[in-house]
């Protein structure tokens, strides 16, 4: 018996999209279908592009097809991932926020959670509306950063559901771990929890619509980045570093995470922290402590984009103590520094 493009259509549409939770028919995500005797070719579109998902997607649209039009059908399934105009509209969690970018680094020490708040703060203060997940569960730090320690965010009814309302902070909505925990007391979980407290700040917390929605993550690679890009499709990822080789080894080990087949996240550049010291009293001089360029070169070298360098300035690590964004200081060699990485930041998401 001939198949037909109905047939096919009928039987696809009991394949689901895992992230809209609806079919991919009436999503219209299937595309340049061709019928060829008992050759069926299509191409299908998923809003996760990562490898895990996209193989998910081929072996069910098999197991469909063969279950209904039977096993002698020969199938020919191309997954790729959405392009980032059909995302946006699509995207079943978090469908308002246009951009979600996760800050990461390949180990601690290093600054991330610093150069995530002032990325937060000058995108903010540039205009956007931007939130912050304080992704890193066992060292949450974005409640000194913003000056909200001891707040808890409230609650409020979206759609018959209770959601949590982040805390605000020059005009930022945070979310953190840090909210949910005694600060004197160590977070001691497994990685499926912290895997599952990460997930509900994403789920059940009521953003509304965000320009940018920045995750400070965990130093290195483990459960909670992984959990991450399988539970929230990212639009891509920055490194941070500072520019000594030991550092710089775990920096491309967080580059090829990035990379892998069951990833697949942008990375939109590498930001070189702690580039040199710079004394109060000597403000032209630059002594460069841990190397000269490392984060620089290193970029140049895997074919990614520099973001820019961040000096050792005393006001950062003041700045982030007293829970002002040191982005927030007028006229400055660090606040230059950071308006200088938010542009460069900016412009590569808009590539992406």
């Amino acid at each position: 018996m001939a198949i037909n493009r109905e047939q096919v259509l009928e039987a696809l549409s009991n394949v689901i999209e895992p992230d809209l939770k609806k079919d991919i028919v009436s999503q219209n995500l299937v595309d340049n279908l061709k019928i060829e005797g008992n050759k069926i070719s299509m191409t299908v579109m998923v809003v996760n592009p990562a490898m895990h998902a996209r193989k998910r997607m081929q072996e069910a649209i098999k197991f469909t097809l063969n279950r209904v039009l039977g096993d002698d059908i020969e199938i020919e399934s191309t997954v790729q991932g959405m392009p980032k105009e059909a995302k946006e509209s699509r995207r079943k969690i978090l469908p308002d926020v246009k951009n979600i970018i996760a800050v990461a680094s390949g180990k601690g020490g290093v600054g991330k959670s610093t150069v995530a708040s002032n990325l937060a703060a000058g995108l903010s203060k540039q205009g956007f509306k931007v939130g912050i997940i304080d992704a890193d569960i066992y060292g949450p730090s974005m409640p000194t950063m913003f000056d909200v320690v001891g707040e808890r965010p409230t609650s409020i009814e979206v759609e018959g559901e209770k959601k949590m309302v982040p805390v605000i902070s020059y005009g930022i909505q945070i979310m953190s771990i840090g909210f949910f925990t005694d600060p004197e007391e160590a977070v001691v979980w497994r990685g499926p929890m912290a895997s599952k407290a990460l997930t509900q700040m994403f789920t059940d917390t009521h953003w509304g619509a965000l320009d940018y929605l920045i995750v400070d993550l965990p130093p290195g690679t483990g459960d909670i980045h992984l959990s991450l890009v399988q539970t929230v499709p990212l639009d891509g990822a920055v490194i941070v570093s500072t520019p000594q080789e030991v550092a710089l080894a775990d920096a491309r080990k967080g580059v090829t995470m990035f990379g892998m087949d069951n990833i697949k996240v942008p990375v939109l550049g590498l930001i070189e922290n702690m580039a040199w010291f710079t004394p109060a009293e000597l403000p032209e001089n630059k002594y460069y402590i841990f190397g000269r360029d490392g984060v620089k070169n290193l970029a140049s070298g895997m074919g990614k984009p520099f973001l820019g360098h961040i000096p050792i300035v005393q006001s950062v690590r003041e700045s982030g103590d007293i829970g002002r964004p040191a982005v927030f200081q007028e006229n400055t060699p660090v606040s230059n520094a950071f308006d200088e990485l938010v542009r460069r930041f900016v412009e590569e998401t808009n590539k992406v």
